[in-house]
């Protein structure tokens, strides 16, 4: 361009052209930025339907798999069906053939029935000549067979009368034993699943045989022992005192009585003589109870036998006590652990003037100064028994009755000579003895207040303490002498019926206090009754074995004929009583033997 042209118009023109493109491009600019926008917008939209259509698809992938697999069950069911089906069809149809047979087979069935029928029939009707003549020998058979069995019965029934009359004329103890049933800490620290069973500690191997004879089985052998009753283990209480009730009898008749209960701690000697544990007051109510011991049977009986004479004319005594450590306690006495000392009289008789003996008119009293005097009696829990007794029952019912009719009441105060019911004297035998089959015991004849001579009898009863093994019952200290003292006493027990068994000259009564207070009883004065009591478990068979071996023992000694009691100077029932009175020899009747 020449020199000296004005170009500022030119410029002009060109900046508000570039201007407006610059606008035109800002609004290209922001209509695209719009759009751009829009884009993104529509782009997110298309995602969200993007993912939502992935999700259906899904879905229906998952539900198209799922109708495949239902089709597939359901096609399986369907040839599963079908096959049992068709095995079903199968069955039909042997059922239809089988069916079809039984027409058939019970034709044949019934042709053979009648076939066997009449065979039957002819063999009936070939010996119904001969089933009277069977029907006659079945009955005269079972006339044999009652005979015999009455036979039996009562030549059994006198050999035991032959026994008893042969024992009680030797003087032999006699001796019943009783197996108690298992208890359930017969098995110690054993699992309950072996409770009994053979090769446990709790497997029972005393067994009851019958009535005279139990087995025990050792490793070895098996050991039987005989004696006058054996009870087994579903003996009830009642069972057993019908067996010893006879005895009692013989107390209002003059005899001395002594019942004791032996055995090793944990055999049923409490249970036996008093009652159960499970009764703490040992049953003492007006009327039996089945789970009552000897002791309140005893008293029931004695109480019933004495309502049979005339009233008044008999008195009881009851005295309760117990040797503890080799001492005696008075049960009774308001201090119960004041000693006692034994008095020997001069006929030898044992008496304990220190204690307390109270008048009783009812079981009922018995039983509750029993009870009394069980509240201060020694007992301890062991290994072995929860209710161990730790000390030697003594239980003593003293009866005071009438002297025989002998001793006429037409007798002068002091005169003791034998008259008869006139009251004429009577005769001494020739050799101034008892005629045969009679022995009394010559004592001071006594008086009561209406110068009536009296007798007192006296029946023991004895729950003597268990033996028991140191190292099995787990004692120590007060309890471990406790027990030393009981098996030394049991052991002079042994040891007295020994020397008896022996016919010693020298037999040691007083090396303990129990053998010293029984001398009466062990040496031949009262009818001595021992029940022996045995726990059948193994766990205790050396016990069973010591304590079964005792009783065979007793069973040995023979004492000679029970003396029948006599008036005693020792046995004043009155202040009136005659002072001047004399030794005599007389005559009596015979003994009442026991029933």
């Amino acid at each position: 361009m020449p020199l000296g042209i004005d170009r500022s118009h030119f410029y002009e023109e060109k900046v508000k052209h570039i201007e407006k493109s610059n606008r035109v491009k800002d609004e290209r600019i922001g209509s695209l930025e719009t759009e751009n926008a829009m884009l993104y917008l529509k782009l997110a939209q298309l995602r969200g339907a993007l993912q939502h259509t992935r999700q259906e698809s899904i879905e229906i992938h998952e539900q198209f798999e799922d109708e495949s697999r239902f089709r597939k069950s359901v096609a399986e069911s369907a040839c599963k069906f079908k096959q049992e089906l068709d095995n079903i069809k199968k069955d039909m149809q042997s059922v239809q053939n089988a069916a079809k047979e039984i027409p058939k087979q019970f034709n044949e069935q019934v042709q053979y029935a009648n076939s066997v029928v009449q065979r039957h029939k002819m063999a009936f009707q070939s010996q119904s000549s001969s089933l009277s003549e069977l029907q006659e020998r079945l009955a005269h058979m079972e006339l044999t067979l009652h005979d015999v069995t009455d036979r039996h019965a009562k030549e059994k029934k006198r050999r035991q009368e032959l026994h008893n009359t042969l024992m009680e004329l030797r003087g032999n103890i006699r001796v019943h034993c009783r197996v108690r049933p298992l208890m359930d800490f017969d098995r110690g620290q054993e699992d309950m699943s072996s409770f009994g069973r053979q090769g446990a500690k709790s497997e029972v191997v005393v067994h009851f045989v019958d009535d005279e004879n139990v087995c025990v089985r050792t490793t070895k052998h098996n050991k039987v022992f005989e004696y006058e009753r054996v009870y087994d283990m579903t003996e009830t209480q009642n069972g057993l005192f019908d067996e010893v009730q006879p005895m009692l009898t013989s107390l209002l008749d003059g005899y001395n009585i002594c019942i004791m209960a032996y055995g090793q701690t944990g055999s049923g000697k409490t249970h036996t003589m008093l009652g159960s544990h499970k009764n703490e007051d040992y049953n003492p109510t007006r009327e039996t109870h089945p789970d009552e011991g000897v002791i309140p049977r005893a008293a029931r009986e004695l109480f019933r036998l004495t309502s049979e004479k005339q009233k008044g004319t008999h008195t009881v005594e009851v005295s309760v006590v117990e040797i503890y450590n080799n001492d005696i306690r008075d049960l009774l006495s308001h201090d119960p652990n004041i000693k006692h000392d034994i008095n020997t009289g001069q006929d030898n008789s044992i008496s304990l003037p220190t204690i307390i003996s109270k008048q009783v008119d009812t079981v009922y009293d018995v039983m509750c100064l029993v009870q009394h005097g069980l509240h201060t009696r020694r007992e301890s829990a062991t290994l072995v028994h929860e209710h161990s007794s730790r000390s030697h029952l003594v239980v003593t019912l003293t009866v005071v009755s009438p002297a025989p009719s002998f001793f006429s009441k037409n007798s002068a105060p002091g005169d003791t000579t034998p008259r008869d019911s006139k009251g004429r004297s009577s005769s001494l035998s020739s050799s101034g003895s008892m005629p045969s089959g009679s022995m009394w015991q010559s004592n001071d004849l006594s008086t009561n207040s209406a110068g009536q001579a009296v007798i007192k009898t006296k029946l023991q009863l004895v729950d003597l303490a268990g033996s028991e093994c140191v190292g099995m019952s787990g004692v120590k200290g007060q309890a471990l002498r406790e027990t030393a003292n009981i098996n030394k006493s049991l052991s002079a027990l042994a040891d007295v019926l020994g020397a008896l068994a022996e016919h010693r000259a020298h037999v040691p009564y007083r090396n303990t206090r129990l053998t010293h207070l029984l001398q009466d009883s062990i040496g031949g004065d009262a009818k001595l009754l021992i029940l022996l009591c045995v726990a059948p478990a193994q766990r205790y068979i050396t016990e069973s074995l010591q304590s079964l071996g005792f009783g065979a023992r007793a069973r040995q000694v023979q004492r000679g004929q029970t003396k029948r009691r006599l008036p005693s100077s020792a046995e004043k029932v009155s202040l009136d009583t005659p002072k001047n009175s004399r030794s005599i020899s007389v005559t009596g009747p015979p003994p009442f033997s026991q029933r």
